[in-house]
Parts: C-alpha cells; sequence; structure tokens
C-alpha cells in the first residue's frame, strides 16, 4: 500500500525521526494485521502504523498530527468486538499501536497498587502482580492478547465483575496524551484524592476519543490462598438465578464469577473446539459455572460448594454437578466458557449483542430475546452466555444452517435492535462491556440521546475540536 497521497512525504520522515525506522510501518505485507478487526466485521486502510516506545515519542507523534490535521486511530491488542480499532477506509487515519510500551514500571506490595504501561498484556500485568504476591483480579477471555490501554479504552468487564467491579473500579491513576500532544501525569496511587473533577473516569471507557491513555495505576487485591469451582447443568434460567441468589445468601464475599451457558452454546464448544469435555453424565439446556475464592486460610469453600449445591438439588433446581478436583480440572471447565466465542466463529456468521439488565431480569432477558429473535428468523441459533452474577449476557446468534453468511449478516441491525428492545423493556443497556466502537454508535441516539449525549459531545468537542481521535467511534456523529 501506497502513503496517500493527501499526506505529505515530510511528515513520514518526521514520524521515522520520532519512532526510529523500526517503529514505522508502511509496507503493505506488515500492516495488514492492524487495518482488520478480530472479527474481520471491518477492514480499513491505513497510510502508515507507528509504534511509538514511549509517553514523549507518543506526544510528539500527536503535535505533528495535530499540526497538520491527521486524524489518529490508538491501537492495543486489536481484540475490540466492535471494531473500535480498526481505522476507516479512507486511508487517511494513521494508526498508532501501543505495543511497544510494555513496561512495568513499578509495584508497590504496601499500596496494593501496579503501575503499568498501555502495551502491557492483561495477562503479563496479572503475572507480574502474582509475582509479588498480589492478584489484579480482572479477568477476560483474551487477556493473552489483550493491552492494558485498551482494557482501560473500553471499561472491560469480564469474569469477576461480580466480586471486583469492571476495569474503572481498579483504577487510581492514568498517564494520557491529549489530541494536541500535552500529557497529563495523573499516575497517583492515592485511594483518596478529592480534587475536581475525577479526570482519569473520563478517559477509562472513551474508547481512545478524548486522549490516548499510555499508563495506569491500577490495584491490586489479596491473592486467594482457597478456590473452589463447579459446572453444573440446572433446569432453567430462572434456576440458574435461584442458584446464584444461594451462593449469595450463603457467602457473599466468595462469589468470584457465576456464568450462565446455553445448551447449545455448550454443544457447539464441544463439536467445535478440540478437547473440551463435558464434566457431566448427559447434556443439558442450561448450565451454570460457579467460582468461589477467598484469600481466608481454611475457608472451607469446598463445602460451601456441596452445600448450596445439595440444597439446590433438592428443590430441583441444579440437575447434576462436577465439583473441579485440580487445577487442570479447573482450567478444563474454565474452557467450556473461555472457547463460546471461537466456538461461535467456526460455526458460521454471528450476531454479537453484549447487553445487561438487572440480575433480577437475567432470566426474563433470555427467554425474552430468545423468542423475538426465533420470530424474527427462523432456524436462527440462539446462544447466550455469560455473566450472569452482573447481569450481562452475550446474546449472541448463529446465522442458520441454511442461510449464506452474507445474508445473515445483511440482518445483522435488525437482530440487533430485537434484542435490544427487549433489554430496553427490562431498564438495561445495548452495551455492557465491549463498547461502542463503530458498530453501535448509531443506537446512541434513541437510547442516549438528548441531555445525556448533548453532554458527551460538549467533552469532546473541549477535548478534541478537530475530531482527531478515532473518528467514527462512539457518538453517532461529530
Amino acid at each position: 500500500m501506497m502513503p496517500d497521497q493527501s499526506v505529505p512525504e515530510h511528515v513520514l520522515d518526521q514520524l521515522r525521526m520520532i519512532v526510529g525506522a523500526s517503529g514505522l510501518i508502511t509496507a503493505p505485507g506488515e500492516t495488514a494485521g492492524y487495518l482488520e478487526d478480530w472479527r474481520r466485521l471491518y477492514v480499513g486502510r491505513s497510510f502508515a502504523v507507528v509504534r511509538p516506545a514511549n509517553t514523549d515519542e507518543l506526544a510528539q507523534i500527536m503535535r505533528l498530527c495535530h499540526a497538520h490535521g491527521i486524524a489518529v486511530v490508538p491501537q492495543g491488542g486489536n481484540t475490540s468486538m466492535v471494531g473500535g480499532a480498526t481505522p476507516s477506509p479512507s486511508g487517511t487515519e494513521l494508526v498508532i499501536s501501543l505495543s511497544r510500551m510494555n513496561r512495568i514500571r513499578a509495584i508497590d506490595a504496601i499500596d496494593m497498587t501496579m503501575t503499568v504501561e498501555a502495551g502491557v498484556t492483561l495477562r503479563a500485568a496479572q503475572d507480574a502482580a502474582t509475582g509479588q504476591g498480589g492478584l489484579l483480579p480482572l479477568s477476560i477471555g483474551s487477556e493473552g492478547s489483550a493491552q492494558i490501554g485498551g482494557v482501560l479504552s473500553t471499561n472491560a468487564g469480564g469474569n469477576n465483575t461480580v466480586r471486583y467491579g469492571n476495569a474503572r473500579d481498579l483504577v487510581l491513576g492514568l498517564e494520557v496524551v491529549m489530541a494536541d500532544g500535552q500529557v497529563w501525569n495523573g499516575l497517583r496511587r492515592l485511594r483518596k484524592d478529592n480534587t475536581g473533577y475525577c479526570l482519569r473516569q473520563l478517559f477509562v471507557g472513551a474508547e481512545g476519543t478524548l486522549g490516548i491513555i499510555t499508563a495506569a495505576v491500577l490495584k491490586m487485591v489479596a491473592r486467594p490462598r482457597e478456590t473452589a469451582v463447579a459446572f453444573c447443568a440446572v433446569a432453567s434460567p430462572e434456576a440458574a438465578l435461584s442458584v446464584f441468589a444461594r451462593f449469595q445468601a450463603h457467602d457473599p464475599a466468595a462469589v468470584q464469577a457465576f456464568e450462565y451457558m446455553s445448551g447449545l452454546g455448550v454443544d457447539l464448544v464441544l463439536r467445535l473446539v478440540e478437547g473440551t469435555i463435558l464434566p457431566l453424565a448427559a447434556r443439558a439446556d442450561h448450565y451454570v459455572l460457579i467460582e468461589l475464592a477467598t484469600p481466608r486460610p481454611n475457608a472451607g469453600l469446598r463445602q460451601s460448594l456441596e452445600t448450596v449445591l445439595e440444597a439446590a438439588m433438592e428443590d430441583g433446581e441444579v440437575i447434576d454437578a462436577a465439583i473441579a478436583e485440580s487445577d487442570a480440572q479447573i482450567r478444563a471447565i474454565w474452557r467450556l466458557r473461555e472457547e463460546h466465542s471461537e466456538a461461535q466463529k467456526r460455526a458460521g456468521a454471528s450476531v454479537k449483542n453484549d447487553v445487561s439488565v438487572p440480575v433480577s431480569s437475567v432470566p426474563a432477558l433470555i427467554r425474552g430475546a430468545t423468542a423475538a429473535c426465533a420470530a424474527l428468523l427462523p432456524g436462527i441459533l440462539v446462544v447466550p452466555f455469560g455473566h450472569m452474577g452482573d447481569g450481562n449476557i452475550h446474546f449472541n446468534l448463529v446465522q442458520p444452517p441454511d442461510m449464506a453468511a452474507a445474508d445473515f449478516l445483511a440482518l445483522d441491525h435488525a437482530i440487533m435492535d430485537t434484542v435490544a428492545e427487549i433489554v430496553r423493556t427490562l431498564d438495561g443497556s445495548f452495551s455492557a462491556e465491549h463498547g461502542i466502537g463503530q458498530l453501535k454508535p448509531y443506537m446512541m441516539e434513541d437510547w442516549r440521546g438528548g441531555a445525556e449525549l448533548a453532554t458527551m459531545q460538549k467533552i469532546k468537542r473541549a477535548l478534541d475540536p478537530a475530531g482527531l481521535l478515532n473518528p467514527g467511534k462512539v457518538l453517532p456523529s461529530f
């Protein structure tokens, strides 16, 4: 790919001077991986990919882009489910990869904090915390490739939200490069800092549209001394919710994850992902995964699992259950949950709905949206799964076996809107943890219009008046 003719050659020369020859990529064979999203829904173009090695280099890049009116697309591990890190087809946007900014700057075992750069993968940050006796409790399926900058920019949720909250709940401080190249150093380790507006929360969840996160101070928590995991067949979505309520009543501080899976979703995993095994005697239409964990010694979590599940079995809520006896079995059980996205990808084209409702309304969401989608498109494969413990269900739909992928994807907005209308009746949200990206801005006016959307637009104009930061994402127009 040749550089776009609207971009002066001397701009490329200046970018090369800032980051060095190895930090600037223009060859088509090398840029391709930065121009397509993980789901292969969006393919963009870019005259170059620049890879700064530190905050100063990024600040220089942004000053240069600001001076020439060049729009930029920040990119971490490129695991966005909504096209949030993919450039447009125009070829005029510069992709900024944060992958070289991958240092663990500091870990404080007394403060229980870690300061990490944006390009550090979530798993590397988790490993670093573990090495110092702590735990970074954020856990998502893409943690091996997702980078901290992207995780925070999308306010990732994940499996442990029921216990520790979303990404924003783990952030104490940020370092951010602004649209004009100014650097805001807010890397404070303070638990209390009541000095005006909480700027860090503006950038968490903004998907790179207000500034580019370069580093963060994250909270660590005490490592669990004991963990217990169970995989259960349950009678219905309502039974799944009742089992969750039982664990909350028994020992709420021990509940680390509570995941729902449909029978069809688990069937796809077992059929399409090699090495997965159902740990139960027979398949079911509904499953839950429960993980208990605690830093308390001798907490008896195994006994807690058995006590709660036995009562649920007596009342007909749990049909069958398997309790992990080893770390290998824990990993095998979790794999049934984590491979859902990959299995659906292999099964055909899919429309993904990352939605949330009050926890008490999850069964109504599953039943209502299933019926609505089946009525819209007979034969559609309905695959809801996810974080029942915090009300976030990934209500995914896979193409009918006798339908072409292109024809199915052409109905994506109709399918998304069908699910969204059920969510609306339950006072939920059309985006729980994946963000808006370029997939869902069209929904913002209807769902967040009026004073809320107007305020977002005012913030965008104040921090990025030229609209150079990740254009086409989050807001419906700017």
